[in-house]
């Protein structure tokens, strides 16, 4: 099972040496990301906050993600995820870096989605005078655990070592 206290600390010492700051949209997570990285004594620095978006209105509402996307191929999608994380950076200017989750973690989940997240990590483009000024990738998890908690505890695991590991990929950091 995920750590997700080293995956905090581990993210946290990223941002620290890099003096990045992140901000994230979280929808199944309902903000778990956030308050696992909040743990971490001086994280204020560095992280910005998040938004729970749980329904699709409030993505619409608060982070500008298409009501087209929402309905077809809808909330768990690669394109939402990618439109949250874009969407909670355009919004947060102090803001280098950011990570959205979107899932179904059951009950009832339909089978194609059962267990089912996207991640989008979005980074400032160097000269970041509007909203497209963002390069934005997305990643495919399908979890392996199977109650409700420990999916919500897995994908925040994923979101923050994802986010982790993108920035070093970017090079954003001192190590």
């Amino acid at each position: 099972m995920a750590n997700l206290s080293s995956d905090a600390r581990r993210l946290a010492r990223t941002l620290n040496r890099a003096e990045l700051r992140v901000v994230f949209a979280e929808s199944c997570t309902a903000g778990l990301v956030a308050a696992s990285l909040a743990k971490v004594p001086g994280i204020s620095d560095y992280l910005c906050g998040s938004a729970v978006t749980y329904r699709n209105d409030t993505k619409h509402q608060w982070l500008d993600v298409s009501s087209a996307n929402l309905v077809r191929p809808g909330p768990v999608s690669a394109i939402v995820a990618r439109e949250m994380a874009a969407g909670i950076l355009a919004m947060t200017p102090e803001a280098d870096w950011s990570a959205s989750v979107t899932g179904h973690l059951g009950p009832n989940a339909p089978k194609r989605l059962d267990g089912l997240v996207y991640i989008g990590i979005a980074r400032c483009a160097a000269a970041r005078t509007e909203k497209s000024s963002t390069d934005v990738m997305t990643y495919r998890h399908v979890l392996t655990s199977t109650t409700r908690s420990q999916r919500q505890r897995e994908a925040t695991s994923l979101v923050l070592q994802q986010l982790n590991d993108a920035i070093k990929v970017a090079g954003d950091h001192d190590d």
